[in-house]
């Protein structure tokens, strides 16, 4: 850096001494999407008995939230590239803490679904913003590390404060509850943030392109969809059909950002294989860890008997590696090198979901508490790094689409990660074989096989039951295998394309 560039930093960091408060604001935002993505899961069952939805209601449900998240990142992104991300931040928090009211008070399936999807706009604003903001607020390169560590530390943290939250709600209150815990946080977040957030925009951003933001809408919604369709019900005509339609309005989408003068989204960025290949490990290690993710808490729950405040407890240590590993990962990348560190993170978790190929039901929690530390300290090293590398590798007037086209493989390799990994899981377990008599609602999902079997004489249930836990540890293991290469080849694939890229 030269004595010019030092300077300028010096002066940058002088005119915003309250950054690191205004840094608290932000992470309050990432916490409570990260928390609200995890206690649906918790509640879905007390859902379905106040509300009764049918199956389709039930998956919409649950999906809706992440298709339209998925579809308006990149816009919302680039949105707050032009009208202002501490704007954009502010208004989608205020609404998003409306919103959650309508959640927590649905009278029915069709207001619920609405309400989610209500939710995933509101949501598509908080996440490029903050870490837009933390571009425009963090000069300093080892500043913005350390700003961006603590924000993969709250959104990690999250993720296991959620499960744990929730299922003290759960067990004390109605199931609107875990809804209405986004209130106090979002009063705090829009309170102070009014005071000491600076605000920031592209100075010449061109007009706000509509048709890019409904092809970038229809493509990712469709292409989630027919991932998530197909995980659950097989490969369909409809799902098919929606896919292809979904990867058309993607292709379009990227042809017409080409020939705009000012498009919604800057193909250009990709050139830079920093940028391409920290979005590229990004989305393959997500793949690789949602799947795993998403069984291993009916592993706990269904196979091992915990009940969910326990199994929420017992996911915490890859929350605890995920936030030690993000606090040190920008010194211990400028110390070796950023290819070193994420591609020794992604290798780690690898490693640690190999050894999960060797889970049984009566598996000790020593073992699975270790792994998950394992995957939670390699997850942080890596997602930390490359989530510095997208922010460093683009003007800062250009950091909300560059934010959201990182959120966006996030969502987009969570939904791969259950489409492929969920398949094998499911394919695997609905050939177990179970006594005569097992209902065909048994092997659906492991699930519906415990409340089968609350129908059915004990030994009949019993039989049936341990046939299907056994299914489903095999699958288990043979998902976190898939997950294992998956992970260790994009930790050779790291090593070459983040070559000398630097913090």
């Amino acid at each position: 850096m030269t004595s010019t560039d030092q300077r300028t930093v010096a002066a940058e960091v002088e005119r915003r001494p309250r950054r690191w408060l205004a840094l608290s604001v932000l992470v309050l935002a990432v916490l409570l999407v990260a928390v609200d993505a995890t206690v649906l899961g918790l509640a879905t069952p007390y859902i379905s008995e106040d509300l009764q939805p049918s199956g389709t209601q039930l998956l919409w449900i649950g999906d809706v939230y992440s298709f339209v998240i998925a579809g308006l990142l990149v816009s919302m992104g680039s949105l707050g590239d032009r009208i202002g991300r501490k704007r954009l931040l502010l208004v989608g928090a205020t609404a998003f803490g409306a919103i959650s009211v309508l959640n927590a008070y649905a009278t029915s399936p069709e207001m619920m679904i609405l309400a989610r999807a209500l939710l995933g706009v509101a949501g598509a604003t908080l996440m490029p913003a903050t870490l837009a903001l933390i571009r425009n607020l963090f000069h300093d390169p080892r500043e913005r590390s350390l700003a961006v560590g603590i924000w993969g530390a709250t959104a990690s943290a999250g993720t296991a404060v959620g499960p744990v939250v929730g299922g003290f709600l759960l067990e004390h209150f109605w199931w609107g509850s875990v809804f209405l815990i986004n209130l106090p946080v979002m009063a705090v977040l829009v309170l102070v943030g009014i005071k000491l957030l600076p605000e920031s925009r592209n100075p010449d951003p061109g007009p706000w392109d509509l048709i890019s933001v409904v092809l970038s809408l229809v493509g990712m919604i469709g292409i989630v969809y027919a991932v998530k369709e197909a995980a659950t019900h097989g490969p369909t005509w409809t799902s098919s059909g929606v896919g292809l339609l979904g990867a058309a309005a993607l292709i379009g989408f990227v042809r017409r950002q080409l020939t705009l003068p000012a498009p919604l989204l800057d193909m250009r960025l990709f050139r830079h294989r920093g940028f391409s290949g920290a979005v590229l490990a990004d989305l393959l290690t997500i793949l690789g860890l949602s799947g795993l993710v998403f069984f291993l808490s009916q592993y706990l729950q269904l196979v091992q008997g915990r009940a969910p405040f326990e199994a929420g407890l017992a996911e915490i240590p890859a929350a605890v590696g995920a936030v030690a590993a993000g606090l040190i990962a920008g010194t211990v990348a400028r110390r070796f090198s950023v290819r070193a560190v994420v591609s020794g993170g992604l290798a780690a978790v690898g490693a640690a979901l190999a050894v999960l190929t060797l889970l049984g039901e009566s598996t000790g929690y020593p073992l699975i508490g270790a792994a998950l530390l394992v995957v939670g300290i390699g997850a942080g090293f890596s997602f930390t790094v490359t989530a510095d590398v997208i922010l460093s590798s683009v003007p800062k007037e250009q950091a909300g689409a560059a934010s959201a086209v990182s959120e966006t493989a996030y969502e987009l390799g969570a939904a791969l990660g259950i489409a492929v990994l969920g398949s094998i899981v499911t394919g695997v377990y609905r050939d177990f074989a179970g006594p005569a008599g097992t209902p065909e609602a048994a092997r659906e999902s492991l699930g519906g096989a415990v409340e089968a079997a609350a129908g059915l004489p004990a030994d009949t249930a019993e039989a049936m039951l341990s046939s299907a836990r056994g299914a489903f540890v095999e699958g288990l293991a043979l998902a976190s295998g898939v997950g294992a290469a998956v992970l260790l080849a994009t930790a050779v694939a790291a090593w070459f394309l983040l070559r000398g890229q630097r913090l």
